[in-house]
């Protein structure tokens, strides 16, 4: 585990929850819903308290955490809490790991995201399982959506464009996938050959969806010319593949922290720099994989440092097990000021970046 900690890019400043700081760790039923309202309520107060929004004002409420999934459930806990409508539409998603906060925008106006590791602590010896251990770290996020064209004015941000892509239908994708989290995780540092080849092809699939409708015309022609060149070439496709230019439509990307070594592959394949991995691998190192929604938390740290602008674009990319590949594009609305002591990184933001950023 301590090999493990060593390459995975996460930092010290990380969370566990109280019941794993225990020795030997506790990893009973009732700590992981002592863990689950000490993370939702909190996020939930803050966004209710920001949008000045009545918990009787939300219609649907959709939670994914990928590990617990507890009856009653989680989000019948929070309607619990809140005293929400008795006519409200509640959902719970799980087992759909960094992919699942693009499912609950896709099907509700209020997304709320965690990562529950009480109930999740592997106490064996087996040493293919250990990494489980070092991969994930507890955090929470809650969003808050609307269709109310009142809403435009104070609302940060526009759904612009989602992407849904699984691939459960390819035996390849789907036994790798389950081969992969049966015996080490998908944890972004111990990934096995096939579970990666399949990581790669749904996220390709992805990309092409996502590219014919967001990349300008030239962009879209310089690609089929390479398809049409590679079909007629006896060249090796991966050598002299295309990355189309997301960076002319795209100013900042949210990628999934699984790992240092899968933000660097994908950033890779993307053809992104320095500057656009800095968010992702700086939340990886200062909150570690919080799965779906650390997401969140890579868009604060940009907002931290007020590099997004009004008209910009962000992209969100998700990959879940299955394998599942989700992208959220968001069109920013307004100036995003004024947001360096709100949010998750008001204390630690201007020790950041800590280089090297890539190495």
């Amino acid at each position: 585990m301590e090999k493990c900690l060593s390459f995975s890019g996460q930092g010290e400043e990380t969370c566990l929850p109280p019941p794993l700081q225990y020795i030997p760790p506790k990893n009973s039923h009732q700590d992981a819903i002592s863990e689950a309202q000490m993370l939702l309520f909190p996020v939930i107060d803050d966004l209710l308290s920001k949008t000045q929004t009545s918990p009787l004002d939300i219609d649907v409420l959709i939670l994914n955490c990928s590990s617990f999934s507890p009856s009653p459930s989680l989000s019948s806990i929070i309607v619990n809490k809140y005293s929400m409508r008795s006519d409200i539409k509640s959902f719970n998603i799980s087992g759909m790991g960094c992919s699942a906060g693009a499912i609950g925008i896709n099907i509700a106006q209020t997304c709320s995201s965690a990562e529950i590791l009480s109930s999740a602590w592997y106490m064996g010896n087996d040493k293919s399982k250990l990494p489980l251990n070092t991969s994930f770290r507890m955090g929470s996020s809650a969003v808050l959506l609307t269709n109310r064209k009142e809403a435009k004015n104070t609302s940060k941000y526009k759904l612009f464009k989602l992407v849904r892509t699984q691939r459960s239908f390819d035996d390849k994708c789907y036994y790798a996938a389950m081969r992969q989290e049966d015996s080490e995780g998908f944890n972004g540092f111990n990934i096995n050959r096939d579970s990666f080849g399949a990581f790669g092809i749904t996220l390709k699939s992805n990309i092409q969806v996502l590219g014919s409708v967001m990349l300008p015309i030239k962009e879209m022609v310089r690609y089929v010319l390479w398809t049409l060149q590679m079909r007629f070439s006896l060249a090796d496709n991966n050598k002299h593949a295309y990355v189309p230019d997301f960076m002319s439509v795209i100013q900042h990307f949210c990628i999934p922290t699984s790992g240092k070594s899968v933000v660097l592959e994908i950033g890779k394949g993307l053809n992104l720099g320095e500057k656009e991995l800095e968010p992702t691998l700086m939340t990886l190192k200062r909150f570690g994989n919080q799965s779906a929604s650390s997401l969140w938390y890579v868009l604060a740290y940009m907002e931290a440092k007020e590099r997004v602008h009004m008209g910009d674009k962000v992209w969100q990319v998700g990959i879940g097990s299955g394998f599942k590949c989700n992208s959220v594009v968001w069109e920013c609305l307004r100036p995003i000021v004024n947001e360096l002591h709100r949010g998750p990184w008001s204390d630690s933001i201007n020790r950041y970046p800590r280089a090297p950023v890539i190495n």
